[in-house]
């Protein structure tokens, strides 16, 4: 027989829930106007359609892809109804898109003329590898811990502790390398194509980061926080007392 958990969730996390979805799209708007609308910002060495392509899909894929959905895939706990285990293999499968993206982005990255080694020199390409690595060792260890059938109970029970640290841990990471990133690609706009710190794509750069902060900010403190309410001690004797006195 499955057992399924309906019950009410607080109402701390409705508006907890409404804000992470606000600033999920506003990050998602702010990276694809950044994407189509400075192309120029994509091609520093080359004027190649083919680099342009890569260099403009790395954001796209590494900020909705894999930070936004990853994100949400935490949050599938605090609102989807219905039984655990639906709820696990939708938290799962959208875990599972998320490394996709995050591994296909890193790859477009190892896509231009310089080459892999060319890639990799900065603190943002260093954190980003750690990133999706310890990220598909978190998929892999929730594929093993919550659906190996022949797995006992109190194995589980001990992982899951494990299993909550590493998933926030990694998507704060995540969240890090991309300001990383996004300052890195400021910095080489500003310095080496003079583009004007007040200008509008600074500013959209800036919108950005400042987006993707106070995401993770309303991601991380709507896993933490209590799921269902938990009645008051004093509104517990109150009733009691009533119903002796009845």
């Amino acid at each position: 027989m499955v057992q399924t958990h309906m019950a009410a969730v607080s109402p701390s996390l409705v508006p907890l829930l409404f804000f992470a979805r606000v600033s999920g799209l506003a990050v998602a708007v702010l990276v694809l106007f950044w994407a189509l609308a400075f192309k120029s910002s994509f091609l520093p060495h080359s004027s190649s359609q083919q680099y342009l392509i890569f260099s403009a899909l790395h954001p796209l894929f590494m900020v909705i892809g894999f930070i936004l959905i990853s994100g949400e895939a935490i949050l599938v706990h605090r609102w989807l109804p219905g039984s655990r285990n639906s709820k696990k293999s939708v938290h799962l499968c959208l875990q599972g898109v998320a490394l996709a993206s995050g591994v296909f982005g890193i790859w477009t990255k190892f896509q231009g003329e310089d080459g892999i080694v060319a890639n990799f020199f900065s603190l943002h390409s260093w954190m980003g590898l750690i990133c999706i690595s310890l990220f598909g060792a978190q998929w892999l260890m929730g594929f093993l811990s919550f659906w190996h059938r022949g797995e006992a109970r109190t194995a589980r029970l001990r992982v899951l502790p494990w299993h909550v640290f590493l998933g926030l841990y990694t998507y704060g990471l995540a969240v890090a390398t991309a300001e990383t990133g996004l300052l890195e690609k400021l910095t080489f706009l500003q310095t080496r194509r003079n583009v004007s710190r007040h200008c509008p794509e600074s500013m959209v750069v800036n919108g950005l980061g400042l987006g993707l902060a106070l995401l993770s900010g309303i991601v991380i403190l709507a896993a933490v926080s209590p799921k269902h309410q938990t009645p008051l001690p004093n509104k517990l004797v109150y009733s009691d007392a009533k119903c002796l006195s009845s």
